[in-house]
């Protein structure tokens, strides 16, 4: 069966689970969410997926954008697959009440924990621990992308306490996506290489005499922190010296192409080193 898989990423860990499970799929497309366009989406594929990270117990803004364009009414199995660093089950039922005011479900609903690379909250994990997680996740991604193989129906779990926090903290968060921005810096580090600019893949960042300027349509995915090769973009008071996480599958070549869209970005094995 033909399968389109839709998937958005700041780090990597999302792109990763998504191209293993198209690994282990065939006849599989990724297509990147930020590269299309704000109209009505009809996917050529029986089944669909959307893979991305949970941010403050809820979807991106991008993506809780993208469900409510996508007609999954021709789908014969809908799925998704959502990657956290530690809660956030309560996305999974946000992205399914946006199926079902279009009179759809989710087939499979999955989580995959992956390693946490929200820096502001703590310091991303490294060396045993990080092999260990991703280990995990490579387990888990194979089992879930049987069940997708074999169309088997997965019912969303229980979330009640992530639920909660997402009624908390979401709000804060979708409805201030313009301004969230506004916390980067940059220190002294900088070597005006425009990585940060090259590999936001919403086009949030212009250079302007060297320097980034973040534009006020943030999603916050932190993609540009991570990639700095110098570590000199700062968001807030605590990102310093905390580190920097990306993918070992990830590099800055496939964070570009997320703005480019499946053509360049489905199944191509080419190195990835460099902007």
């Amino acid at each position: 069966m033909k399968t389109a898989i839709y998937y958005f990423t700041g780090t990597g860990n999302s792109y990763a689970v998504a191209a293993r499970i198209r690994d282990a799929l065939g006849d599989c497309t990724l297509v990147p969410i930020a590269s299309l366009p704000g109209d009505r989406i009809v996917p050529d594929a029986r089944r669909v997926g959307i893979v991305c990270p949970v941010y403050d117990m809820g979807l991106p803004e991008i993506v809780d954008s993208f469900a409510r364009r996508l007609d999954a009414g021709g789908c014969e199995y809908l799925f998704a697959v959502l990657t956290m660093g530690g809660m956030g089950v309560s996305a999974l039922h946000q992205l399914n009440g946006i199926f079902k005011e279009q009179g759809s479900d989710l087939d499979g609903a999955f989580t995959v924990a992956m390693p946490a690379n929200f820096v502001p909250l703590s310091r991303p994990p490294t060396g045993a621990k990080l092999e260990k997680i991703l280990d995990r996740a490579g387990e888990k991604i194979d089992t879930i992308a049987g069940l997708i193989q074999r169309g088997e129906k997965i019912p969303l779990p229980n979330a009640p306490f992530s639920s909660l926090l997402r009624r908390l903290f979401y709000p804060g968060y979708i409805q201030h996506t313009d301004t969230l921005d506004e916390k980067f810096w940059v220190t002294e580090d900088c070597i005006f290489c425009g990585t940060c600019a090259k590999v936001c893949p919403v086009g949030n960042i212009e250079m302007v005499d060297g320097m980034p300027r973040w534009l006020h349509h943030c999603q916050l995915c932190m993609g540009c922190l991570h990639f700095c090769p110098t570590e000199a973009i700062q968001w807030g008071s605590r990102t310093k010296d905390r580190g920097r996480y990306l993918h070992p599958e990830f590099g800055a070549k496939k964070m570009k192409r997320q703005r480019l869209g499946p053509k360049v970005d489905d199944s191509q094995k080419t190195e990835d080193s460099g902007v």
